[in-house]
């Protein structure tokens, strides 16, 4: 699923990425714990988050997302867009909660991490 249509689903603010905007998202994950999203996330995929600070564009490139919205119609200052500029990690935001977020690009077909996990454990 491209980005750009995740962002026409959830009904998005675009605030970093553009140039982005068709990346694809193989995979989805949402949480407020970075440790959470690194032990867990998939490279490719989608964070939903409601932690706003400069942690979670950090967390999310060495966890190799590839892209992070916002819930609860939260909002990245300057200093956490300007990071995600640097870094390529487009950012959005959703005034959906994290749960309504969640259930409807599961609805949609976007594939938890967890399962793409639970693949991967069952075939090694």
């Amino acid at each position: 699923m491209l980005l750009s249509s995740i962002s026409e689903i959830l009904q998005c603010e675009l605030f970093s990425g553009k140039e982005q905007f068709n990346l694809p998202i193989e995979f989805g994950c949402a949480s407020d714990l970075m440790s959470d999203v690194l032990a867990f996330s998939q490279s490719g995929a989608l964070l939903l988050t409601g932690l706003v600070n400069i942690q979670t564009i950090q967390t999310a490139h060495i966890a190799e997302i590839n892209a992070v919205i916002f819930v609860r119609g939260k909002k990245p200052d300057s200093k956490m867009i300007a990071l995600a500029t640097e870094k390529k990690i487009p950012l959005l935001g959703t005034r959906f909660s994290m749960y309504e977020a969640c259930g409807i690009l599961y609805k949609t077909g976007l594939v938890p991490t967890m399962e793409c996990l639970k693949c991967e454990g069952d075939n090694g």
